[in-house]
């Protein structure tokens, strides 16, 4: 499963080996058969270095185009129609999302052998973060509260969107469990269906460590979130996955962890996701930038306003935004990629390790700073 000779962005913002072998002449033929989009020529420009699926930008004989490839036990057809039917609502609301283009016969998700492919069109604008990691630090204040704006903007548009929860838990930022009353029980009743994380937390005392250093900070948030509409939602409003033209964001990329969560998961997560510094946490009060936090906001409510009582809510949702994900990153690292030792990462700096962070003295701040913006 591994590619020895193709390396990929580690998560510790390492370089390593990838998981999936990098898009090849084979995979570029038999698309070509399928999309007109590609021809006998169309060859790779760029391989991306993210981690978790093989993606690259091939030259067809009208342009580029973006292809990525997927495991099937990651992503069906299906699954990636879940995706795609978001976005095609979203363009139609006059978001400027990425076009994903279909194959002769109409399919945006194609199928072969242990592989599902989707394409697109290369989106429209300059992209700045392209080498940025996903815990790296958006570093303009500026470029923070545009992206806060255009979030609302695609919040406006999805909320007349109406589809189910997602066919599968890897790799889907969802907010299942933060809206339970019980989420141990709910992660038990998860199990049979999830062999993958079932054989890691065989090994661990997950329910003790989840008590002590997660579920403290859960306190209170089911019953609150009660009122917080469903809203499908991005879910991972990075820079790196936003391109830009003018000072504005351009063009929306990257909808893999879309799902139904609410405005304000996907507002928490921006915060999580630009303002944190997460792999360089030793850096103690430069590790974090609250003026991007705030940005973030104030962007977002010149577009939509928040009460006071959301802010508070947003501000309470940061130190467990990631809990869902941080189970479906043990589940796809355990029962998809056989690595343990990432497993592990996922585990303790990630699930483990981020609440605890908010305990210090940084994080309070940050958790201060958005309270007092409410």
């Amino acid at each position: 499963m591994t590619s020895s000779s193709h390396r990929v962005q580690g998560l510790n913002n390492d370089e390593v080996a990838a998981d999936w072998p990098p898009i090849n002449a084979a995979d570029i033929a038999w698309l070509s058969a399928r999309y007109p989009q590609l021809g006998e020529r169309s060859v790779p420009r760029w391989h991306s270095p993210r981690p978790l699926s093989a993606a690259a930008i091939v030259d067809g004989p009208h342009g580029p185009v973006f292809i990525k490839r997927h495991h099937h036990s990651v992503r069906s057809a299906s699954c990636l129609e879940e995706e795609h039917r978001f976005i095609a609502h979203l363009a139609a609301g006059g978001v400027p999302v990425v076009q994903v283009l279909a194959s002769a016969d109409g399919q945006t998700a194609v199928e072969h052998g242990q592989w599902t492919y989707e394409l697109h069109a290369v989106g429209v604008g300059e992209d700045l973060y392209r080498d940025a990691v996903s815990w790296s630090l958006l570093t303009d204040v500026a470029q923070a509260r545009e992206a806060g704006r255009a979030l609302a903007q695609l919040h406006r548009a999805a909320a007349s969107y109406y589809a189910p929860q997602r066919s599968t838990h890897l790799l889907v930022a969802r907010d299942d469990l933060i809206r339970a009353d019980d989420p141990i029980a709910a992660i038990k009743a998860d199990l049979p269906a999830r062999p993958g994380l079932a054989r890691y937390l065989a090994r661990i005392p997950w329910e003790a460590q989840l008590r002590r250093d997660v579920l403290p900070w859960h306190a209170g948030l089911a019953e609150r979130l009660r009122d917080e509409p469903a809203l499908w939602a991005h879910n991972d409003w990075h820079v790196s996955n936003l391109l830009w033209r003018d000072g504005q964001v351009s063009t929306v990329l990257d909808f893999g962890l879309a799902s139904p969560t609410s405005a304000l998961f996907d507002l928490a997560t921006a915060i999580e996701r630009n303002a944190v510094a997460w792999l360089e946490l030793e850096r103690g009060r430069d590790a974090v930038r609250i003026e991007i936090a705030l940005a973030l906001l104030e962007g977002y409510r010149q577009v939509l306003p928040l009460s006071a009582t959301r802010v508070q809510l947003l501000a309470d949702l940061l130190p467990m935004v990631h809990f869902d994900f941080a189970l479906s990153e043990v589940e796809y690292f355990e029962g998809v990629t056989g690595s343990t030792a990432n497993a592990d990462v996922a585990w303790q700096p990630f699930m483990l390790g981020h609440p605890a962070w908010f305990h210090s003295a940084p994080g309070q701040a940050l958790l201060q700073a958005l309270h007092a913006a409410a």
